[in-house]
């Protein structure tokens, strides 16, 4: 495949009405149900993927209502047209998600997809977009094994990169080796890949690198056994969800909090699991490419929005999913307004650079954004836990 970067910079114009439709297919607002062969017929299909069952329930409304934010910003319409979200509930499985995103290109006939939270599903359903020739403008997961997609991009990040952003600090600023714990499956594998691609590099040791089984393990007692009796100064783990609070909260009860510097993936500490688990999480160390507290106008006005619809600031899933409406506006207006799935995705290709509540970034070479990643440690501010940003780790996706 050639690159999928070109040199032109595409304008947003949005305005009118939204009707969303639940994966049922039941209409739950205004406009048509008719859709149809004809681009000019109807409004533009939209699936939006995403977890609203399971483990990863709560990543899912995060991404469900970063997309609603643009949309309701922009008057409910991307690129000048009427749009149609059809909700497909992603699960918590490889088999879920790709009934679910079989359903939207099959029967629903939907013109691009958007979300994804899982790189198992992610992975296995690679060819039905790609046979489709329908976009696939993901927010969230972004196996590193995916580089040469034509209908695939991503607003988040590649899968390592968490743990890229980190290496080479931890292995200058940690005096001893380091003890690697993750969940068994790709994203947690990319994940150390990702550190020790700049760790070792840097002059880093690893002490041991164990997976714990996913998604059944819930005792992680014996494991960090092993990593206290190791003899390590540090911790690197990759977990999210409900496994991210039984971690943290074990880790604490086990009395490694204090003792075993505790580095991690930003989905450690992001969103509501940090609440889950208290006093537990602070002193945690984490990379990730995004925190509400950035200080740059987009952003103050999409925490002010994002605040406003949930009682609760945006995470990282939210902003990626509010950067994909933002990258389907761009592209349905550079389509001409219409419901033209090659068009869509030869728009999407030809932006140079999204303003975005993260930074201004662009696309690499593989669909993914060349952006700024952040050191953060969860303190307490003003009575409450909160990821705070210590310092920039460096930009990452431009090779």
């Amino acid at each position: 495949m050639t690159t999928r970067r070109t040199a032109y910079l595409l304008s947003t114009v949005a305005s009118g009405a939204l009707v969303l439709s639940g994966c049922g297919g039941g209409t739950l607002g205004g406009g048509s149900d008719g859709a149809d062969d004809s681009a000019s017929e109807g409004p533009i299909k939209i699936g939006l993927l995403v977890p609203q069952s399971g483990v990863y329930k709560s990543l899912g409304d995060d991404m469900k209502a970063g997309f609603e934010v643009y949309l309701e910003e922009h008057d409910n319409m991307l690129g000048g047209a009427e749009v149609e979200v059809i909700l497909a509930d992603e699960g918590e499985t490889a088999d879920s998600g790709k009934a679910a995103a079989d359903k939207l290109v099959k029967q629903d006939q939907v013109a691009v997809v958007t979300g994804v939270v899982n790189s198992a599903v992610m992975n296995g359903i690679v060819d039905l977009f790609e046979t489709s020739k329908i976009p696939l403008v993901g927010s969230n997961a972004s196996p590193t094994t995916l580089t040469d997609a034509t209908y695939i991009w991503r607003t988040s990040y590649v899968n390592d990169e968490p743990g890229e952003a980190l290496g080479a600090y931890v292995a200058e600023n940690v005096d001893g080796g380091v003890y690697f714990l993750a969940a068994d499956y790709q994203a947690g594998k990319d994940e150390v890949s990702g550190f020790k691609k700049t760790f070792e590099p840097a002059g880093g040791e690893v002490v041991d690198e164990v997976y714990t089984p996913f998604p059944g393990t819930t005792n992680f007692q014996p494991f960090l056994a092993n990593a206290q009796s190791s003899g390590a100064a540090a911790l690197f783990s990759f977990y999210a969800g409900g496994a991210a609070v039984e971690f943290v909260k074990q880790y604490d009860q086990f009395g490694l909090k204090g003792e075993i510097d505790h580095y991690s993936a930003g989905f450690l500490t992001e969103g509501g699991v940090l609440q889950g688990q208290g006093d537990s999480a602070e002193g945690t160390f984490t990379a990730m490419n995004y925190n509400y507290d950035l200080d740059n106008e987009l952003n103050a006005s999409f925490v002010e929005a994002y605040l406003a619809k949930t009682d609760r600031n945006p995470t990282t899933y939210a902003m990626a999913s509010y950067d994909a409406a933002k990258v389907l506006d761009m592209a349905i207006e550079a389509a001409g307004g219409e419901s033209d799935s090659e068009a869509i995705n030869t728009a999407i290709g030809e932006i140079s650079e999204i303003e975005s509540p993260r930074g201004t970034w662009s696309w690499s070479d593989i669909g993914t954004p060349v952006q700024m990643w952040y050191l953060r440690e969860v303190q307490e501010v003003d009575g409450e836990l909160t990821n705070v940003v210590i310092q920039e780790l460096g930009e990452l996706g431009s090779d």
